[in-house]
């Protein structure tokens, strides 16, 4: 596992999470894109999408549902095993890379200052990958990865 010891990076991800916290807690996330680009074309390589479904029941009316934690993190950890295993699929990333988050919460939410408007950095006619879904008491998350079709592919 890699760490970052530069502080930007960690002052940016613990904004990020924050805020996502924030949103997922009230039910207003639809979805988190990872986005992996060429530093030096801003070409999108990988996206990585996490669609996420809110039992809306759960979060307004405090209904409760039932699943083990211990069944919860099984799933999750499944997950994290399926992503770790797609560096047998994906392409080689042999560039520097920058990346980017996109989060697409409801269209009635106000969004703070230290977030911008985006377009969604689509790749062009990718390849594409579904992945494990899992889901917790409040939240059901499907994920699937998009990358940069391979021209040896072709």
């Amino acid at each position: 596992m890699l760490l970052t010891e530069d502080e930007g990076v960690k002052s940016f991800i613990a904004n990020l999470t924050a805020q996502l916290s924030e949103w997922l807690e009230a039910g207003k996330l639809q979805r988190i894109v990872l986005v992996i680009m060429s530093k030096a074309t801003g070409e999108v390589l990988e996206r990585w999408n996490f669609s996420i479904e809110t039992d809306s029941e759960v979060v307004e009316k405090g209904v409760s549902r039932e699943k083990s934690d211990k069944e919860i993190m099984r799933e999750i950890q499944a997950i994290m095993r399926q992503i770790a295993s797609s560096i047998t699929y994906l392409p080689c990333l042999d560039e520097p890379c920058v990346f980017d988050v996109l989060a697409y919460t409801d269209k009635d939410l106000a969004v703070p200052f230290t977030w911008i408007e985006s377009d969604p950095k689509l790749i062009a006619n990718p390849q594409m990958v579904k992945l494990h879904s899992f889901d917790t008491k409040i939240h059901k998350v499907d994920t699937l990865v998009s990358y940069k079709n391979d021209e040896w592919d072709e």
